[in-house]
């Protein structure tokens, strides 16, 4: 159920902070509490947008109670559908020109917010968070993220140094161009790159939780090398796919030339080998094995060939005068 009052567009506001939450009851009072008096100086309209993710204990009865504050919005998710997909349902409901996003378990600290806000208006489209000093268990959430951001900054080039940080502030015509799933919200930074987004990234504060259970193990980790992989194809090769098809096919190509090169060999120097299967048997595996990605390659630019006319493709680009 999705709770939005129709408002004329005058009364839109200035500014969205959208906060995902899943079994988070006992923090979604607190975190509306501090994100108001965080806000309680900004000069503008703004709203509260708390997405309940389809939460199994208490948390949309507190939601709703928190929206009896006009500037507070509830949104409820049929299920659970994670964290990316409950973020880009807030931002998709968000009437701000300038939304933030943060976590809803009180770790993400709503007084950064008025920073990232000015950052922003020093004329970059997307200002991350960096938690410089992480109150987070070292084994099971440190050492991952550190893995996974130095993976994530060698693999596309965006030298962001802590894209799991949810605590972000965006230009509205920026979440336009972008979309997300999976668990994609940490390549954000890398995704609004691909439309000449302006990043940048500065300190936030983080505090250990206080309420509930984290969401988060080591698990995730496989999802997002998994994600990854996804990511690099679609920066690196999403207006010409079958050149990336073509590329994961020269591996499987080389060792077909291999196997068969060894199997010509063997009818020269050992005919009881020449007979034997294995080595053609091999080179047409693996020849077929590029034959399919190849063939892959062409089902995708296809596919892509009546989206190019109306693809927004064109990065943002700003005058000067």
């Amino acid at each position: 159920m999705v709770e939005r009052p129709d408002q004329p567009a005058s009364a839109d506001p200035d500014l969205s902070v959208v906060a995902p939450l899943y079994n988070e009851s006992d923090n979604v009072l607190p975190l509306v509490e501090w994100i108001l008096q965080a806000l309680d100086g900004y000069p503008g309209k703004f709203e509260v947008i708390l997405v309940d993710d389809g939460s199994r204990d208490g948390t949309w009865a507190r939601i709703a109670s928190a929206a009896a504050d006009p500037r507070v919005r509830g949104l409820r998710l049929g299920r659970n559908v994670g964290q990316t997909a409950a973020m880009m349902a807030g931002f998709d409901h968000s009437r701000g020109r300038v939304i933030v996003s943060l976590d809803g378990d009180l770790q993400n600290d709503p007084r950064d917010i008025p920073a990232l806000l000015a950052k922003l208006d020093d004329g970059y489209d997307l200002v991350c968070g960096w938690r410089q000093q992480r109150q987070d268990k070292f084994l099971l959430r440190k050492v991952p993220s550190w893995v996974a951001n130095r993976l994530i900054r060698r693999l596309t080039g965006v030298q962001i140094t802590d894209n799991g940080c949810s605590l972000k502030a965006y230009r509205r015509d920026l979440l336009d161009r972008i979309s997300l799933y999976a668990e994609q919200h940490r390549f954000i930074p890398a995704l609004s790159a691909t439309v000449g987004a302006r990043i940048t990234e500065m300190p936030v504060r983080h505090h250990a939780r206080r309420f509930g259970e984290s969401k988060y193990g080591i698990s995730r980790t496989v999802k997002v090398l998994v994600d990854l992989i996804t990511l690099k194809m679609i920066t690196t090769f999403r207006s010409r796919p079958l050149a990336g098809y073509g590329l994961a096919a020269l591996p499987p190509l080389v060792t077909a030339a291999l196997f068969g090169a060894m199997w010509l060999i063997a009818t020269q120097f050992a005919s009881e080998k020449a007979n034997a299967l294995v080595f053609p048997g091999a080179a047409l595996l693996f020849l077929g094995v590029a034959f399919y990605l190849v063939m892959l390659g062409l089902v995708a630019e296809v596919a892509l060939s009546g989206e190019r006319e109306n693809a927004n493709d064109i990065p943002t680009a700003w005058e000067v005068r």
